[in-house]
């Protein structure tokens, strides 16, 4: 195949159900311009108002974070998991995954990516084919990829997830109300279901990780964090898969969706963040200290519960149909290791040993009342300390189950 790299590409906003031009991006003398288009402009929606102002005339990222491109647009690309199948994919047609910039992979997310951004051209092989899913022979093929050993499945896999986020192999799909009937297909919605996201193992994960993290989301709503709805599909053949509706998508209705890595422009792969960051940074966004309370529950919960992945693009944002930017549902939430067992963001300065005592420094930073404080650390305490209860309703292992219970933060 030859290869011919994308050098304009059309971007489109979906807001209440509308198409609407959003802008252009090109390159020229190997840097990434943008324009708004002037409708949009005139729509006077700010989709990214830190990094890239509603205004007229060409816009450059002067920082080489995301290739050039604002965080905003960043957002739309797979990583980890995503990038590895395109990255095959693209190699078993001949082409060379360096040689793709920034604007091909956009083009190959096209209409398929998570919020409320499309781009054409559109290189994707989407289908409309609602055909049931077979959640054992998904986890197979991820494993076949993970390993290496095959060249045959890349394009079933990159159809059904590609453009979603994370490292850990997952899947997009169409849920009966019920959640007993899967199907392919994200375009057009089928009566009666609803979009949802189902993750598989990945290599280095204990066996029951999708136990484990629907252990997390009981132990979470407890905890009063927001959270999406989550359900544990099981097999015929015992295994267990961690589903999660998406917050992205209300019915046939796309919604706009924002990282903190993106709207910040902050590294998510090495340490960039406090949590007094990001609480600051949900209260300038969103103009309601509600929002802010929001940030700090999680903020607790994850010191609390052991979340050591807790980078920037695991916060995110929604801006919804009122045109009201919200903190978004929680998401990703489970035990986890990071690198040098530190947390990923700190806590006022700490990411080894974060206790209440930090929490109650980062309330105070923020203008939080010490009653508020100490009402929400001791509601998401008595959470993480039912631990136990939570994994034994999942169905958590007892080596796994005792492996958490050891590290929960008292």
């Amino acid at each position: 195949m030859n290869y011919s790299p994308v050098e304009l590409l059309y971007v489109f906003f979906h807001h209440g159900g509308i198409k609407m031009p959003l802008g252009r991006l090109a390159v020229k003398d190997r840097q990434i311009l943008f324009e708004y288009d002037p409708t949009f402009i005139d729509s006077e929606l700010e989709i990214s108002p830190f990094e890239l102002p509603l205004k007229e005339g060409v816009q450059i990222c002067t920082d080489r974070l995301f290739q050039g491109l604002f965080g905003v647009f960043n957002d739309s690309l797979p990583d980890g998991w995503g990038r590895l199948l395109l990255d095959r994919q693209v190699e078993k047609h001949g082409i060379n995954r360096r040689q793709l910039t920034a604007l091909d992979r956009l083009s190959y997310v096209g209409t398929s990516g998570m919020g409320a951004l499309s781009y054409e051209p559109d290189l994707t092989n989407s289908s409309d084919i609602k055909k049931p899913i077979q959640l054992d022979a998904i986890a197979e093929e991820a494993r076949i990829v993970l390993e290496g050993t095959n060249d045959e499945v890349f394009e079933e896999l990159l159809a059904l997830g590609g453009s979603s986020g994370g490292a850990r192999p997952k899947i997009v799909a169409q849920v009966n109300r019920n959640r007993t009937e899967l199907l392919y297909g994200q375009d057009v919605l089928k009566e009666g279901y609803e979009h949802w996201l189902i993750k598989f193992p990945a290599s280095a994960d204990e066996k029951d990780i999708g136990t484990i993290e629907y252990a997390y989301s009981l132990m979470a709503k407890q905890a009063g964090v927001e959270m999406p709805s989550t359900h544990l599909f099981t097999t015929q053949a015992g295994n267990a898969y961690f589903g999660v509706k998406r917050f992205d998508r209300e019915g046939i209705k796309r919604i706009h969706m924002h990282t903190l890595c993106g709207l910040l422009h902050a590294d998510h792969q090495n340490p960039a963040l406090d949590y007094q960051d990001i609480l600051r940074a949900t209260h300038k966004l969103t103009r309601d200290f509600q929002e802010l309370l929001k940030a700090f529950r999680l903020a607790c919960f994850n010191v609390f519960a052991h979340n050591q992945d807790d980078h920037s693009k695991n916060f995110s944002f929604i801006f919804d149909h009122k045109n009201e930017w919200k903190l978004s549902p929680a998401y990703d939430l489970t035990y986890s290791f990071s690198s040098f067992n530190e947390h990923s963001t700190t806590i006022m300065g700490e990411g080894k040993a974060p206790n209440a005592k930090h929490l109650h420094a980062l309330a105070k930073s923020v203008g939080i009342k010490e009653a508020t404080a100490v009402a929400i650390i001791s509601e998401v305490k008595t959470a993480t300390n039912n631990w136990r209860a939570h994994a034994s309703e999942a169905g958590v292992s007892v080596k796994s189950t005792k492996m958490v219970d050891e590290n929960i933060v008292d």
